[in-house]
């Protein structure tokens, strides 16, 4: 993979940066990254070139040199520029599964907080009476209900909007009425929920990605 040709800190010899001259492709190779910079310094003694973190390539030439020549030295250079991207792109996954553990125990012990108390808010406004919440890392389902009034929500209802989340709460809570999805169930929702049928669409656009 090759990016264009940029200064920054991953880089074999370093010097100030200066003005854009031109910009060039260096190599059939370019199909993901934008074409090579090549800048021209007037303090550069040679020709240097360096990986930005976003992977992007920058060749610098000194006063007196050739573009010819520069594409020529940053095409030696192809599998140190390979290796530099590689070694980029292993960091950026291994601070992104970080973020992904720091985050998830935050969002799980906040669903903890929110979610029981909204659901007994919006049974109490519906007279129903939920027996027990309990907030659980289901896979295959938003939410569950006992006909002993046992309520089981999914922690991922946290990071969905209210009126989503709310959705997916009144929904169970109608099983304590009827415990089946018939067109009965489907009225007594509408009437607890009438925009039910948006939030319905939200969950089968977006609830793959939570």
């Amino acid at each position: 993979m090759q990016p264009d040709l940029p200064f920054d800190s991953n880089h074999l010899n370093q010097s100030n940066p200066a003005p854009l001259e031109r910009v060039e492709p260096l190599a059939p190779l370019e199909r993901t990254y934008p074409p090579a910079v090549f800048v021209r310094h007037p303090r550069a003694r040679r020709y240097v070139v360096s990986v930005r973190e976003d992977g992007r390539v920058r060749v610098t030439l000194p006063r007196w040199g050739s573009m010819r020549e520069a594409r020529a030295f940053a095409g030696r250079l192809d599998a140190w520029i390979d290796k530099q991207r590689r070694r980029l792109d292993e960091g950026r996954s291994v601070r992104a599964a970080d973020t992904i553990d720091h985050v998830q125990p935050e969002s799980r012990a906040r669903a903890r907080h929110e979610l029981p108390s909204r659901l007994l808010e919006l049974a109490a406004e519906l007279g129903l009476a939920v027996s027990k919440v309990s907030v659980r890392n289901q896979r295959w389902r938003w939410g569950s209900c006992s006909p002993n009034g046992h309520v089981c929500l999914n922690w991922r209802l946290v990071n969905m909007p209210p009126s989503v989340r709310d959705y997916v709460m009144i929904h169970e809570l109608m099983h304590l009425r009827r415990m089946d999805h018939s067109k009965k169930f489907w009225t007594l929702v509408a009437q607890a929920c009438p925009d039910y049928e948006a939030a319905r669409r939200w969950l089968r656009e977006n609830g793959g990605s939570l």
